[in-house]
């Protein structure tokens, strides 16, 4: 009876480590990270190592998917090998083209905040301040430079306001589909305590994008 229970325990365990470890990988990493930055409506960390390492992996698939085709290794095999290319192609790209459309979009409030600011790449600084200057200068040379003083910044509506209500701004408290892959108990979606919510592992809810925020930060929560 002993040995068979530690045959169970062990295959349990080996199941367990076993699905963790494909639930890590760099794909579903990137599945992961693409995934929160198309759901959350500011833009997320730059995530520079997972990104370096699938360019790695991308180019030696493709080293890879060139050598077995000019080896004639087995077509159905060649085109397993692609199908995994292409899959880390698209989530890499859409990764990247989501965070640009972002910048493009929020450049002005990103630049205001150092927080944002550091979230971004070097590449995508360097984006960015090229935007902010051509959005700059296509407003002042198209419109602002037709207003009289005080109503020609391209930052407030008139020199009389307090903030730049100009600049386009994410909604904090956008709804978003997350789930959680363990139970994290009472959770309290408010400063005054009044709403808690029970989060179990892989239920789906609907919630504020900024009561979940430090849960998607550091990996708690994902959104789907």
């Amino acid at each position: 009876m002993y040995s068979g229970s530690g045959d169970g325990g062990s295959g349990t365990s080996m199941m367990d480590d076993f699905e963790t470890l494909i639930s890590t990988t760099d794909a579903e990493l990137l599945k992961r990270v693409w995934r929160n930055e198309k759901g959350a409506p500011e833009i997320l960390r730059y995530e520079a190592a997972l990104v370096q390492r699938s360019r790695e992996q991308i180019q030696l698939m493709e080293e890879t998917v060139e050598d077995y085709t000019k080896n004639g290794v087995d077509p159905l095999t060649v085109s397993l090998y692609q199908m995994d290319l292409d899959r880390t192609m698209f989530l890499l790209r859409s990764y990247l083209r989501t965070r640009l459309q972002k910048i493009e979009k929020y450049v002005l409030h990103i630049q205001r905040s150092d927080e944002l600011w550091n979230r971004l790449s070097k590449q995508e600084q360097r984006f960015a301040q090229r935007s902010a200057e051509d959005i700059q200068q296509h407003l002042e040379q198209s419109v602002l430079s037709k207003f009289p003083p005080g109503f020609n910044s391209h930052l407030k509506q008139s020199s009389c306001s307090e903030k730049d209500d100009m600049v386009p701004e994410p909604r904090p408290n956008l709804h978003v589909i997350c789930r959680s892959k363990r139970d994290l108990g009472a959770f309290q979606l408010d400063d005054r305590g009044e709403d808690i919510i029970r989060i179990e592992a892989d239920d789906l809810y609907a919630l504020p994008y900024n009561s979940i925020k430090p849960l998607v930060e550091n990996g708690q929560i994902d959104i789907v």
